[in-house]
């Protein structure tokens, strides 16, 4: 095992990479070792006891525990740990398989003291709460892991964040992207932070890693800072990536960094959410003034910024109050475990919380005036009527959504949180980023990580069935919040609010979610749409009509984006399917808008409700698990549907914005331009453009999207451009087959492709180096799709215009093909996939 280990070792250390945790088996192999060990290496062997052993519920975790407790016990014995040492360890191990063994050594007479002291510093005991509570009645040691606990002696140990912070700058100017951090095609490794740190910025720059090695060179902390910083997924890989370079060891957990300070003259909502969990500090100013290289002083508590010579170079607000509480606990997840530990432990105690401790929240004052839509939603799930903008609340998470590139960093947040069952309701893992082109790494994933959730109580879906957003929008209940590992779990029924990995698995695991509520801007639709204007339109229509209004600026520089950070809430298309709703909040994504809701009929909302409820006892007969959360979830839709009710915005509620758009005043589809979802433009400004590449898929497409494709495509072969389609799901496929469809697709030398993500995020297939794009996916962000390529966005009725001509059309031409082959035949291809009782 030594001689094994060491060659890894070398082999990490060839890239500057630590070796990778130990697992079950290694771990194993140590403990044996620690019985009996071989001369000259008894340092070696305790260094990787205590720090190269994952903590929590990770399998080699639970090796470690027993053999901990063993030694504790005195039922092993090792020359190298004594039993004192054994129970110090057992206290580093954060939560989950460690807890039982210190319950245990309460009543020991020698060890009693160090076991309480060891689970004082223990946030993740809620499972047991109870149990150390009826303990506490007899045993003087359980009583002061509860006073440990409501004073936040695990808080108050912890070192206060510095007044000053001296640091050297690192800065990228301009737009940052969290592909930009993580990039896409480098998916596979995203568990394996070290390494995927590695790839950090090497589109932005030259030799980035070079550059924070000169800079670290200075002795200095890194604190990074952008224009804009962190826009686009919700991966949490890339706050991963960036803390790796710019923050520190997390004591006893191997292989991940906390802390580090980030800078933005705007940082978006998730990936600012991704820096708190992680205890980090992002704060927005003006970085217009600061340079790579420079030495500056952070004064965090003050708001200030000085160069080394002391003049103040920028002022800052924090935005929130217990935001240095985050950071002094090591992130947002371990200090509101720990504030939940403190209140019930002083509750069992029969005393009032400790004031002064924690920071405590600034709660708005209530207006008076009426709630938003999105206001009533987040407060049916805090237990209240409604909630106001600004307010801190933890509201119950009902349906949480992880997907393939970050379910296996879900996991091990999962494992940190010592989770052996999901409190949320219903929990959902998708395959559909991994499985067209996997490599060894992602079909070892696909066999495993089913396992994991399903264990929990967690759905698990298959490889190859398709998009995670088009089954869980199949999941959702009416006026109910969730979340997902994904920037476009943006619920059509409901509200969400996407978060990395940790938040999702702090949802999953606890059943809750920490939330300060955003503002709303509301986005209301009037009059009626025009033939041949498509949702898609109407989606770019939105940050259109921004631009033109002032509320919205394409330059980096000086941004201005009202959706920012904000819920888009839509009004006015209340006609619309749910599966046409998600066109519409899943964009809000490219707003960087922190969540959105739409208004819509309760009869519709039923009648997909219906179907949904359907399609979720079919998983359970075809052998889906979890088979007891899928027909709890379908109960709850067949209940509801027996009362149908939605939430909607008073006449009086308030909003940071209004903005008006007149459907009659759109006469030509409007696209998004290379590179910027932002960058929307008339098609008559881009007419005439060459296109070598087109793709047809993606979440914001379903099957009506291909039915109308299909028309379009209808007879024509040896096209000009290559035609990429790929259905959502295997349903929208399956359909399209029984249909005919997939006949009049493939003769046109379409490339058909396993439903799923396939395109649109870029890390399995790519369009050709330098080509011109028309794609119906999500997000254009430069080289997502292929390097050195310029992507074009929009409707699905358009691509397969495009790719028949080789260029993009003009408004004349569009609305005559569309005349002569789709309009007038809407019912027959605008349906969508209803599934009936079994």
């Amino acid at each position: 095992m030594i001689d094994q280990y060491r060659s890894h070792m070398a082999e990490r250390d060839k890239e500057c990479l630590p070796p990778l945790p130990l697992n079950a088996v290694q771990t194993g192999a140590l403990c044996a070792l620690l019985l009996s060990p071989p001369s000259e290496e008894e340092d070696f062997l305790l260094s990787l006891l205590q720090d190269r052993v994952s903590p929590g519920v990770d399998p080699a975790a639970e090796v470690k525990a027993d053999f901990l407790g063993d030694i504790a016990r005195g039922t092993k014995i090792s020359p190298l740990l004594d039993p004192l040492e054994a129970v110090r360890l057992l206290g580093t191990m954060r939560g989950g398989y460690n807890v039982r063994h210190l319950m245990a050594l309460l009543s020991h007479e020698d060890l009693g003291d160090a076991a309480a002291r060891a689970l004082g510093g223990t946030l993740l005991v809620l499972d047991v709460f109870d149990e150390m509570v009826k303990l506490a009645e007899k045993l003087p040691t359980a009583r002061r892991v509860l006073e440990s606990w409501a004073a936040a002696e695990w808080f108050t140990g912890k070192p206060a964040v510095a007044d000053a912070i001296d640091c050297i700058v690192f800065k990228v100017d301009g737009e940052i992207n969290t592909d930009d951090f993580s990039p896409a095609g480098e998916a596979w490794s995203r568990p394996d932070i070290p390494l995927h740190a590695l790839s950090m910025l090497r589109s932005r720059m030259e030799k980035p890693l070079e550059k924070i090695s000169e800079l670290k060179a200075s002795g200095l902390p890194l604190v990074f800072a952008g224009d804009v910083v962190g826009t686009g997924s919700s991966r949490k890989s890339a706050t991963n990536s960036l803390l790796w370079h710019i923050g520190e060891d997390i004591p006893f957990v191997p292989n991940k960094r906390q802390g580090g300070v980030v800078l933005g003259s705007k940082i978006a909502p998730i990936f600012f959410n991704t820096l708190e969990d992680s205890g980090a500090l992002p704060i927005e100013c003006d970085v217009s003034c600061l340079s790579m290289g420079q030495r500056i002083r952070i004064f965090p508590h003050e708001g200030r910024i000085e160069d080394e010579g002391g003049k103040t170079l920028i002022d800052f607000s924090l935005k929130t109050s217990v935001l240095l509480d985050g950071v002094r606990a090591g992130g947002r997840i371990p200090l509101i475990v720990g504030r939940t530990l403190q209140s019930k432990a002083a509750e069992a105690l029969g005393l009032e919380p400790e004031p002064g401790i924690f920071a405590t929240p600034t709660q708005p004052e209530d207006t008076g005036k009426g709630y938003t839509q999105a206001q009533k939603i987040i407060g049916k799930a805090c237990g209240l009527e409604g909630v106001r903008p600004g307010m801190y609340c933890e509201p119950v998470m009902t349906t949480v959504g992880s997907q393939d590139t970050t379910g296996p960093m879900t996991r091990d947040e999962l494992t940190e949180l010592a989770c052996l069952r999901f409190a949320a309701d219903l929990v959902m893992q998708s395959f559909c980023h991994t499985a067209a082109y996997p490599r060894p790494v992602d079909i070892l994933m696909h066999d495993t990580l089913p396992d994991f959730i399903s264990e929990r109580g967690g759905v698990s879906l298959k490889p190859g069935d398709g998009v995670i957003h088009s089954w869980l929008n199949r999941m959702l209940l009416p006026d109910t919040l969730g979340t997902g590992g994904d920037s476009h779990t943006r619920f059509p029924v409901g509200l969400s609010f996407p978060a990395g990995s940790g938040l999702v698995a702090f949802a999953a695991a606890m059943g809750s979610m920490p939330l300060d509520v955003p503002e709303s801007v509301l986005v209301r639709f009037k009059g009626k749409r025009k033939p041949g204007i498509t949702l898609r339109d109407l989606v770019n229509a939105i940050p259109l009509t921004a631009i033109n209004t002032g509320l919205l600026t394409v330059e980096k520089a000086g941004k201005k984006n009202i959706f920012s950070g904000r819920i888009l809430e839509i009004e006015g298309l209340e006609d619309l399917e749910v599966e046409e709703a998600f066109e519409l909040t899943d964009a809000s994504a490219e707003r960087s808008a922190a969540g959105s809701c739409i208004r819509l009929k309760p009869e519709k909302v039923a009648e997909y409700l219906r179907s949904s409820a359907s399609l979720l006892r079919r998983l359970v007969n075809e052998g889906y698990a979890d088979a007891e959360t899928l027909i709890r979830r379908a109960d709850a839709m067949d209940l509801w549907c027996e009362k149908p009710f939605l939430l909607e915005a008073d006449k009086d509620a308030e909003y940071a914005a209004v903005i008006e758009i007149d459907l009659e005043a759109i006469t030509e589809p409007i696209l998004a331009c290379p590179n910027d979802p932002d960058d929307v433009r008339l098609l008559s400004e881009v007419a005439g453009t060459e296109v070598q590449e087109v793709f047809i898929g993606s979440c914001m497409t379903h099957i009506a999207h291909f039915r109308a494709a299909a028309v379009l495509l209808e007879g024509k072969q040896d096209l000009p451009a290559r035609l990429w389609m790929c259905p959502p799901t295997r349903l929208d496929e399956s359909a399209l087959r029984r249909e005919g469809l997939y006949n009049v697709m493939g003769r046109t030398g379409a490339r058909m492709e396993m439903p799923g993500c396939s395109l649109c995020m870029g890390n399995q297939a790519r369009i050709a180096r330098g080509t011109t794009a028309f794609s119906t996916s999500t997000r254009n962000f430069p080289d997502r799709m292929g390097d050195d390529t310029k992507v074009y966005l929009g409707s699905a009725e358009l691509a397969a215009i495009t790719a028949v001509l080789g260029e993009i059309p003009d408004p004349a031409l569009y609305f005559q093909v569309m005349h002569e082959r789709v309009m007038g035949k809407e019912g027959a291809l605008y349906h969508y996939l209803r599934f009936a009782g079994e």
